[in-house]
């Protein structure tokens, strides 16, 4: 009552502040999950078969911890460890960190596709509910394409319920809409927008061209990673500004729509070209002005289905 009619203004006048930043501030997803990071040990007695010992920035442990440390605009809820490794026990490497650390919520392993011992290293690894897909970067994909043993082992693939992820150059990238037809009924993932130039302007024909055939097949995923990568700044300085990835992210908007994009950071390798956090806001300022619903499926939403990860409360 003894309020005076000044103080009530500017009472008032701070409430409405409030009430209109709440209304207006970015939406933010429910959860993270970070569908593309390479976790390894050079540390160990064993070493590591990648990266070399030359690669400064990246020759260093990488595992969880190192990962969550970093800051970043929203925490991260959990990872899709990518391969880094073309030794088959380097898989259950991961899978035994996954067992202590809840933090990895799947597994894209390398195994020998195409290979005698294929087919039972896919039954032990798929019997990990972690375990939830393949890679590989080794050989000519193109001619891989060409072997039955290597078609049969991808139909086991997409039989146990896993994923292919795809290599990102174009020699990959381009013949896997032939595995598309081959293997009608696999998930496949393109990592790293398929490796798009990013310059601020309109990508090349030929890349929106494939991205135009890519996305007419339902079953194929688009990693929304490798946008810093794709602008060849080498210094960590890759732009902060959104806008200079507009052109390439409105492309994959239009073509992938809500339903098959996929966040990704490809750390640490993304670290040559900007720090964790600024590949975080770059996409999240993105998918935050298509609204609430499309943000959560980007961010996590959309990795249960095209990696088949078990449902995480909101």
């Amino acid at each position: 009552m003894n309020t005076s009619r000044r103080e009530f203004l500017q009472a008032a006048a701070c409430l409405t502040a409030t009430v209109c930043c709440a209304e207006t501030a970015a939406p933010r997803p429910v959860t993270i999950i970070d569908t593309h990071t390479h976790f390894y040990d050079p540390a160990r007695p064993q070493g590591v078969p990648w990266p070399p010992k030359d690669a400064a920035l990246l020759y260093r442990t990488t595992l969880p911890k190192n990962y969550c440390a970093l800051p970043v605009p929203q925490r991260v809820d959990g990872t899709v460890v990518v391969e880094a490794s073309t030794w088959v026990e380097d898989n259950q490497w991961i899978l035994d960190i996954a067992a202590r650390d809840p933090f990895i919520v799947g597994l894209v392993g390398n195994l020998p596709l195409g290979t005698p011992e294929c087919a039972g290293l896919l039954k032990r690894f798929a019997a990990n509910p972690v375990f939830r897909g393949v890679r590989i970067r080794d050989g000519s994909f193109e001619k891989l394409l060409g072997e039955r043993a290597f078609i049969n082992d991808m139909r086991t693939v997409a039989e146990l319920g896993l994923s292919f992820d795809v290599h990102f150059p174009t020699a990959w990238v381009e013949p896997s809409l032939r595995l598309v037809q081959l293997v009608p009924n696999l998930r496949l993932i393109i990592n790293h927008a398929a490796g798009a130039d990013v310059t601020g302007k309109e990508p090349r024909a030929e890349w929106q061209r494939l991205m135009e055939k890519l996305a007419a097949h339902p079953q194929v995923f688009m990693k929304v990673s490798g946008l810093v990568e794709g602008t060849k700044c080498r210094k960590g300085d890759a732009p902060t500004d959104v806008d200079f990835y507009r052109p390439v992210l409105d492309i994959l908007w239009k073509l992938f729509g809500t339903n098959r994009l996929v966040y990704a950071s490809n750390w640490p390798v993304s670290e040559y070209n900007a720090p964790l956090g600024r590949v975080q806001k770059i996409a999240m300022t993105y998918f935050a002005e298509k609204g609430q619903a499309a943000l959560d499926k980007v961010f996590w939403k959309n990795a249960q289905v095209a990696y088949g990860l078990k449902e995480r409360s909101a």
